[in-house]
Order: structure tokens, then C-alpha cells, then sequence
């Protein structure tokens, strides 16, 4: 994936999240691991490494936000979602 298109994604990722922010049921500390990576869509002078580990560290928010359970389907794409984020940290 380009950069450009993973910075997209992340745009794209990060509405979504404020969709699941202004929800009554989903904490807004569900995003705080996101949030303290402090690498938003706006920083494109940021590595494709850096907002690679933003988006798999969104993602994983974003599927715990979705899940009943880490047996149901988004909880199994929030675990995968973590380790590829742990990945992908080690690789910045």
C-alpha cells in the first residue's frame, strides 16, 4: 500500500472512530492507546511505519468497539489487529 492511500485509510479509519466517540455505550478510553501514539492523518511529514502502527492501533480500537466478545468476529479482527500494531511497532 502507498502512503497516500494508507494515509486515506487512516483519514477514513479516524471518522469512523468519531462516529464510536459520540456513542453513550463505547468509552471514549477505548481510544486512548490511539490517541497517545499522537500520529493523526494530518501528519504526513510522520513515516508510512508510524501510521501503519496508528491504523493497526486504531484498528484494534475500533474492532473492541464493534465486539461482544473476543470469540465474536470483530474480537478476533481486534486481536489480529493488536499484534500486527506490536509488529509494526518494533519496525519504527
Amino acid at each position: 500500500m502507498h502512503k497516500d492511500e494508507l494515509l486515506e485509510l487512516h483519514g477514513n479509519m479516524v471518522t469512523i472512530m468519531g462516529y464510536f466517540d459520540r456513542q453513550d455505550d463505547i468509552p471514549s478510553s477505548l481510544f486512548d492507546p490511539y490517541r497517545d501514539i499522537d500520529v493523526t492523518p494530518d501528519d504526513v511529514h510522520k513515516s508510512k511505519s508510524e501510521h501503519k502502527h496508528a491504523v493497526f492501533v486504531l484498528g484494534n480500537a475500533l474492532a473492541n468497539a464493534m465486539s461482544d466478545d473476543e470469540f465474536s468476529e470483530a474480537g478476533r479482527v481486534g486481536k489480529r489487529m493488536k499484534e500486527l500494531a506490536e509488529d509494526a511497532e518494533q519496525r519504527i
